[in-house]
């Protein structure tokens, strides 16, 4: 027996450890219920690597927070996001994916 799947929208959002209370605090507003935020190590942009460990101090550090739940929740939530991204260096996505337990999210 294969189980139910169902469709949400993953959202991934790499930006500046200053940024993320705001970020946070966007989400919320949208309803959404919970996210996880991993420190992100190393990256490269095009033109530049950065690594937390050449860092001098944690303002410049970068995280990744992940949320999944619902286009009705998680779409309007962008236009703000998007303002928060012309203000600090960051990255954001989203993908479609598919859960076990809807009523988690």
């Amino acid at each position: 027996m294969t189980p139910d799947l169902h469709e949400k929208l993953r959202l991934e959002f790499i930006i500046e450890s200053p940024a993320l209370r705001r970020a946070e605090d966007i989400l919320s507003e949208a309803g959404v219920t919970g996210w996880t935020v991993l420190p992100a190590i190393s990256g490269f942009n095009g033109r530049h690597r950065w690594s937390r460990g050449t860092d001098i101090s944690m303002s410049t550090d970068m995280v990744v927070l992940i949320c999944v739940g619902d286009s009705e929740i998680i779409m309007p939530a962008l236009s703000e996001l998007h303002a928060l991204l012309k203000r600090h260096i960051g990255v954001l996505n989203i993908t479609t994916v598919q859960v076990l337990r809807d009523a988690e999210f």
